[in-house]
């Protein structure tokens, strides 16, 4: 996309007054900092160099353009922050700003970001996010832990913004990554056309959407974390046609979980201006400090779910894992080992068929050549829970989370006990997350 440069009038008093009380009411939910979540790139000789960068991702080759901040400190957990591009886009034009340059470099959050974060500009398969089989989901899973493994990132401290079918690549990490990505923001999104695997949970949400472009759609987007946030209903103001100019509406949400909602008079824009009537340019555009200023509230906080770091966490590889609901182990019927075979819950015992390790490649196996594994590939509510050999592929791999869950890598949702047993014999499947003590484990020696 190319960005024309076109003059932009004064802004009115009255308007600015508007923006600016909008930008109030949500800088006061700014999160408290603590002490960083950092990686295993902490306090190492950096593995990666600003420049593009190729790795494998579910069998196919796949790309990324690196910016490292210019005084990049290995200890000094820096944010990470993720730009997808548009259809028909590349991660070029993400990581150059196109023709607007340096300004509107990530989305202009590189011009924002004083040195504190590390941007990623990825490239989409056929130049598009059609994240089949949760495949960009997982390209983006392998790249954080490509460049966490190599530099020290705050692990509470993850974003992603895009445009267009990047703006739905970000909806789709906000609901299949909500414990991984810290906020999201969508700009002009055309619907979840790169999927909603999940999508139950809260994380920080921004959208961006022009009244003139299919506005309905970004609402829709909206409103979901607008509920999994636990916001107050409300009907935002949006401008009217001609006015030339957007406004901004922080909704009442949970503490930590914010909603903005930023609609302006245009059509399908990644870098309206005020004041000009579909003028494009990210150098000129609010866009970048609508989204910079969205991002930088959050202080480091506990922090949720992210991806091992280089070995296995300790106290997590030859395990039981046991229901905090039935006290009783994951378990493979009659110590088979057979593929298909279903885990259920069974009294505790410690034997071979009941002892789990947690891999680098964030694989749970047992017996030592059997992963946990999501039956077909499936991500959907009622998925049984099975083990296979051991393959590599992303419905083998999952995510032992702070608060006590397990989830599913591709799938996001949660391993769960069937009906929320708690019998000797009860199955196990995926199911969405809830918080429910049939979704709460625990490691046992």
């Amino acid at each position: 996309m190319r960005l024309r440069k076109l003059s932009t009038p004064w802004l009115g008093a009255a308007m600015a007054v508007l923006v600016l009380f909008a930008i109030g009411a949500y800088v006061l939910t700014t999160v408290s900092s603590a002490a960083a979540a950092t990686t295993a790139g902490c306090g190492k000789a950096p593995g990666l160099s600003s420049g593009t960068h190729t790795i494998q991702s579910g069998g196919k080759s796949r790309s990324f353009i690196l910016r490292l901040p210019d005084t990049y400190n290995n200890t000094y957990a820096h944010r990470l922050a993720f730009g997808f591009h548009w259809l028909g886009g590349t991660a070029t034009q993400v990581a150059s700003g196109g023709t607007d340059g340096a300004a509107w470099a990530y989305y202009g959050m590189l011009s924002q970001a004083n040195n504190t974060t590390i941007f990623v500009a990825p490239q989409g398969l056929n130049n598009g996010w059609g994240n089949s089989n949760g495949e960009d989901v997982t390209f983006t899973d392998d790249m954080i832990r490509t460049i966490e493994n190599a530099l020290c990132v705050d692990t509470t401290q993850r974003f992603s913004v895009g445009f267009s079918y990047g703006g739905a690549m970000s909806y789709s990490l906000a609901c299949s990554r909500p414990t991984v990505f810290r906020a999201v923001a969508a700009i002009a999104a055309p619907g979840a056309i790169s999927g909603c695997s999940g999508g139950t949970q809260p994380v920080a949400y921004l959208g961006i959407h022009g009244i003139n472009d299919n506005i309905p759609s970004g609402r829709s987007l909206r409103d979901r974390f607008v509920r999994n946030n636990g916001c107050a209903a409300q009907n935002p103001p949006e401008p009217a046609s001609g006015s030339r100019t957007h406004i901004t509406t922080a909704y009442s949400c949970q503490a930590g979980y914010p909603v903005l909602w930023a609609a302006f008079d245009g059509g399908h824009q990644q870098g309206p201006v005020d004041g000009c009537a579909g003028c494009e340019s990210g150098a000129r555009s609010w866009v970048k400090q609508e989204v910079w200023r969205f991002f930088s509230q959050f202080g480091s906080t506990v922090p949720p779910t992210t991806p091992p770091p280089s070995t296995p966490p300790p106290g997590q590889q030859n395990v039981l894992i046991a229901g905090t609901q039935s006290g009783r182990c994951v378990d493979v019927p009659n110590s088979s080992t057979t593929n298909g075979a279903r885990p259920q819950l069974w009294d505790c015992h410690g034997g071979t068929n009941q002892r789990w390790t947690y891999t680098t490649n964030r694989t749970l196996t047992v017996y030592g050549n059997k992963c946990l594994d999501a039956t077909g590939g499936g991500s959907s509510n009622g998925t049984a829970v099975i083990i296979w050999d051991c393959n590599g592929q992303a419905n083998q791999q999952w995510n032992l989370n702070a608060n006590g869950t397990i989830t599913g890598a591709q799938s996001g949702l949660c391993l769960d006990a069937v009906g929320s047993g708690t019998a000797n014999g009860t199955q196990l499947h995926l199911w969405a997350c809830h918080g429910g003590a049939n979704q709460q484990w625990s490691t046992r020696t």
